[in-house]
């Protein structure tokens, strides 16, 4: 069920099924992310979505979560921000995950573009 927007947030534990089919969504400015990782991979990689999740590929071993903590240093420069924005909701020592990334100022492709870039068509300017 859809909060209303003037509903306090939830907590962090509710949000599991935030994002509905799509493997992200938007809570405000706070991107969610449900990840389906790949530890001790060939390379460091974000994959294609798989259903709700997104597959990313790290070298690192899953050893007591350091595999996910890799994860979120790798992955903080694709989203334009420090490790320290990203926030392991669930998962971290799973493969199956969800982060929270605050405020990223760049989305890799496979995100489409951001909300704040989709602007509607520009009105025309008659008489000038």
């Amino acid at each position: 069920p859809q909060v209303p927007p003037t509903a306090e947030p939830a907590p962090p534990m509710q949000h599991r099924d935030i994002t509905g089919d799509s493997f992200f969504c938007w809570d405000g400015e706070v991107l969610v992310v449900n990840i389906l990782g790949k530890p001790a991979a060939k390379v460091d990689a974000i994959g294609e979505p798989l259903g709700n999740q997104l597959r990313v590929s790290v070298k690192a071993k899953p050893e007591n979560g350091k595999a996910t903590d890799y994860m979120v240093k790798f992955l903080a420069p694709l989203f334009g921000v420090r490790a320290s924005d990203i926030e392991v909701v669930f998962g971290r020592e799973n493969v199956n995950k969800q982060l929270r990334i605050r405020s990223p100022a760049a989305l890799p492709a496979v995100f489409g573009p951001p909300p704040a870039l989709i602007k509607p068509p520009p009105k025309s300017r008659r008489g000038h």
